[in-house]
């Protein structure tokens, strides 16, 4: 025997839109006795392609639900993920089958709940719950900086735990990486090599914003036999907008607190041949005291140029050793002279009031040094001297819009089509 679906009129006032199985009576119309009847268990009618609940599905193949013999069709199905986020499906014409549309995560377990009717209109239910396999080969992110307060200038970074070199996968895993921010901004990832990501801002950060990392990674397929894995978020601050910019033509530092200037320092930079990078740098650390000798830094021992000296209040803006600190014995060249080895130095006094100024985070800017620009990436952050143009281009996502937004899309775009990722 063939079913016939039965027709049904339901009043309404206005448009609604409801699951085809759920009793409703809008506006005064009232719903059939079989309608408000009891659901019947119609677990004896589905059978799914994961049928006991103990096999786990692959992730890979789409969840398919179907309906046995000819007195009964699918009304509908609704599939949820852990986090209680939809997922897409499709239900055949005639009611026969159901199928998810986006692909599955791995490690994930799932809730579907198919609804039923017979020909005679009576309704039936079955929940099935559904766990698909986890991945053999997981790459996870590792974000910083950790969480806590930081200035304007500071760089997002994401370490990942296995190299991605296809752009197809890079695009995978860079729009799982969530930046949101409060005020909003715009920014985007750059990829430094294989394994590292670098997130800027086009300008600065604003002042007093707050910023949450986090990815949605987990049970993503970003290759074949690689998905995704739990990745822990971050929660960031930023301070007042603290800038220092030192002149080293004019031998002099001004320090910027919001725009406006709280203090004047006269400083000295390196001396030829030791000459500061040119450039923005973001404070790095403070170490109140430094034991500071050349031969870290390749000018051997005994030479003319050799030194070993006890260094206090010592702001650290490379890993090469380029620091912002007390130097005593260079005061007299202070606001006059170049006569470092590419540190900027200045009075114990004043190097003890930058240290307790700045936060890691803070922007330093040098300009009018006769020494390279700082570097990008190999020697701290240099993030800022590339041009928003040329660091939008080392994004997998060109052509995307950038920005950091307040809220997590519902389905992720990727490689191999939509899917849905739970917020973390």
């Amino acid at each position: 025997m063939s079913y016939r679906p039965r027709t049904r009129t339901v009043l309404s006032c206005g448009l609604l839109l409801v699951p085809l199985a759920v009793s409703t009576a809008a506006c005064g119309g009232s719903a059939s006795e079989s309608l408000s009847a009891n659901p019947y268990d119609a677990g004896d009618q589905i059978t799914a392609n994961t049928p006991d609940g103990r096999q786990k599905a692959d992730p890979d193949k789409p969840l398919e639900v179907s309906i046995k013999g000819d007195a009964a069709r699918i009304t509908d199905v609704t599939a949820t993920d852990s986090t209680g986020r939809f997922v897409r499906g499709e239900l055949s014409a005639d009611g026969r089958h159901w199928r998810t549309t986006v692909p599955l995560a791995a490690g994930t377990r799932y809730t579907v709940r198919v609804s039923t009717e017979e020909e005679d209109g009576s309704p039936g239910r079955k929940t099935l719950v559904v766990h698909t396999t986890d991945a053999d080969g997981q790459l996870t992110a590792a974000f910083g900086p950790e969480s806590g307060e930081y200035g304007v200038g500071q760089p997002i970074t994401a370490e990942l735990s296995r190299p991605i070199k296809d752009p197809k996968a890079r695009a995978v895993v860079e729009s799982a990486l969530k930046v949101d921010s409060m005020p909003r901004v715009e920014g985007a990832w750059h990829w430094v090599d294989d394994k590292k990501l670098h997130f800027r801002p086009k300008e600065y950060w604003p002042a007093h914003a707050t910023i949450a990392v986090h990815s949605n990674l987990s049970g993503l397929k970003i290759a074949k036999d690689l998905y995704g894995g739990a990745s822990e978020p971050v929660r960031l601050t930023t301070g007042d907008r603290v800038e220092a910019l030192t002149d080293a033509a004019a031998h002099q530092m001004t320090v910027r607190r919001n725009g406006r200037v709280i203090n004047s320092i006269p400083v000295t930079t390196g001396k030829p041949g030791f000459s500061t990078r040119n450039g923005v740098k973001v404070v790095l650390g403070k170490e109140s005291f430094v034991r500071m000798r050349s031969t870290t830094v390749g000018i051997a021992a005994g030479s003319s140029e050799a030194y070993d000296l006890p260094v206090y209040w010592a702001t650290r803006v490379t890993w090469s050793g380029e620091y912002v600190h007390a130097a005593p014995w260079s005061v007299g060249s202070q606001g006059a002279a170049n006569v470092s080895h590419g540190c900027t130095g200045m009075s114990t006094s004043n190097a003890q009031w930058f240290f307790n100024t700045v936060r890691v985070g803070d922007i330093v800017k040098v300009v009018n040094s006769s020494g390279d620009t700082m570097t990008p990436f190999d020697n701290g952050f240099g993030d800022w001297n590339m041009p928003w143009k040329e660091w939008r281009a080392g994004s997998a996502l060109q052509g995307q819009a950038s920005s950091t937004t307040g809220a997590a899309e519902p389905v992720q775009e990727t490689a191999d089509g939509a899917r849905l990722r739970p917020t973390i």
